[in-house]
């Protein structure tokens, strides 16, 4: 049974008697207009993917833990809007829940995220990386569809 949707007012009515539930109210209303982000991770990955087959063996772990994570945490990715249906899956809206969410998350990204980015970089290229701005820009400067 899929959970219904709770307000942002829900939640701050909630959290003033629960403390518990007082991160499920910064969730929303951190994302409470449609995400836009800079940068589009699932074209990057695709790419690093074809490049590079074996770079699925070190990301998959690395969004298989942000996605335990997130779920330890209490984080429903679902109910985040997004701007691009294509985007509902994508792994930074973990990633950006986490880092306002868990101060672990926050110190591991610290460490793999350089590492992480650079050697992205290099299978890509700057050039893909561009494109890939260009593309969440454009993609995401439209309002949603209502």
């Amino acid at each position: 049974m899929a959970a219904r949707p709770v307000a942002v007012r829900e939640l701050r009515l909630r959290a003033e008697e629960r403390p518990e539930v007082a991160h499920q109210a910064r969730d929303r209303q951190l994302f409470e207009a449609p995400l836009a982000c800079g940068t589009c991770t699932l074209r990057l990955v695709s790419l690093a993917y074809a490049r590079a087959p074996w770079f699925r063996l070190l990301r998959e772990p690395l969004r298989a833990g942000m996605v335990a994570l997130s779920r330890a945490h209490g984080i429903d990715v679902s109910a985040v809007p997004v701007r691009v249906e294509a985007c509902r899956g994508c792994i930074r809206l973990h990633k950006s829940l986490l880092k306002e969410r868990s101060p672990l998350f926050r110190a591991l990204n610290r460490l793999a995220n350089p590492v992480f980015d650079a050697l992205l970089l290099r299978i890509v290229g700057p050039a893909a990386v561009r494109e890939a701005k260009e593309h969440a820009r454009a993609a995401t400067s439209e309002p949603p569809p209502l």
